[in-house]
């Protein structure tokens, strides 16, 4: 499938783009006057919590399903995720009308949960098998259960066609805008970073594409500062989609070719900037979705000047942790 030593090309996104045409939405680009003024900087907002399943997963994992065969539809797949991977693999299987079997921790957020249950049902074969996140290995229960049942395994970001199909959102992005000086994408694997920068590269030649993760859980950052995958320990963090320990063995390598780093930024500026977007921009964006927006808003980054991109990646948050959060 691939020409090159990384694990996905343009060729793939634009590939991707044609499978996902007509089924995922072209979400809309928003932008904000009082954010430009605070950031010095053209902002545009890709606004993936309008998403269907409410956040960019869809993009991957319809890519992803879309490319098995017959044989393997039949037999289902299955998937390990804190929620929104869960919820676009469930719809994308319902979809395609395959049975789907997803990991997902105790704690995962209730509404992700319940939406997930949601999109089984009535979908033989289909269920969720919960873990505990800090005393389990759901890597490992998702290998077991696929060798036990013959399903495909469909991981959350270290998988091309996920990669390539994640790559779509800057794709759209700047076929809408133009070209950019900095791209900022939110990072807890590396799917949609990966698959934007291959995107945002082919599509607007110069661009700084960065990532931003917690700052609890900066392993991405460290593994880009030393050169070799770093591992931590699940970080405590109200961003549950970045609540990942390491990056990819197929991420990190597109990573280190076409990024120019990794941002951090706190819990609390993620809550600062869930209030921004509710009250300046009429959104609801789950914390991990903050990430790249708190970035510029925050200071993280000088973009002074600058036409900027940020992925918004996800609006999928309990509204009764919404509302605690925003009344911390």
């Amino acid at each position: 499938m691939n020409r090159t030593p990384l694990a996905i090309d343009f060729a793939d996104v634009a590939a991707a783009a044609e499978r996902l045409r007509g089924v995922a939405h072209r979400t809309p680009v928003r932008s904000s006057r009082t954010a430009n003024e605070r950031s010095g900087a053209q902002l545009h907002f890709k606004c993936e919590n309008f998403q269907r399943m409410g956040a960019f997963k869809f993009r991957g994992a319809f890519n992803a399903l879309a490319r098995l065969t017959p044989q393997q539809r039949r037999a289902g797949v299955i998937a390990f995720s804190s929620g929104n991977h869960a919820q676009a693999i469930a719809l994308s299987a319902r979809l395609l009308e395959m049975p789907s079997v997803i990991v997902m921790p105790h704690d995962a957020p209730a509404s992700k949960l319940a939406a997930t249950h949601g999109y089984q049902q009535g979908m033989r074969g289909s269920e969720v098998v919960l873990y505990d996140r800090f005393g389990e290995d759901r890597e490992a229960i998702g290998r077991r259960i696929a060798q036990e049942r013959g399903m495909v395994l469909i991981p959350p970001y270290d998988h091309a066609d996920v990669m390539a199909g994640q790559g779509t959102a800057a794709l759209e992005l700047i076929e809408d805008v133009g070209a950019l000086d900095t791209l900022l994408v939110c990072v807890g694997g590396g799917g949609l970073l990966s698959g934007c920068a291959v995107a945002a590269h082919a599509r607007s030649p110069g661009v700084r594409v960065w990532g931003v993760e917690p700052e609890a859980g900066n392993d991405v950052q460290q593994s880009l500062a030393c050169g070799e995958i770093v591992r931590i320990e699940t970080p405590q963090t109200i961003a549950d989609g970045a609540q990942t320990q390491a990056c990819g063995a197929l991420t990190f390598p597109v990573l280190r070719a076409l990024a120019q780093g990794v941002l951090t930024v706190s819990d609390a500026q993620l809550v600062g900037t869930m209030r921004f977007f509710a009250e300046r921009m009429k959104m609801l964006v789950e914390p991990t979705g903050c990430l790249a927006a708190a970035a510029v808003l925050e200071g993280a980054i000088d973009l002074r000047g600058q036409r900027v991109g940020i992925i918004v990646s996800g609006g999928n948050i309990d509204l009764a942790r919404y509302a605690q959060l925003l009344h911390a």
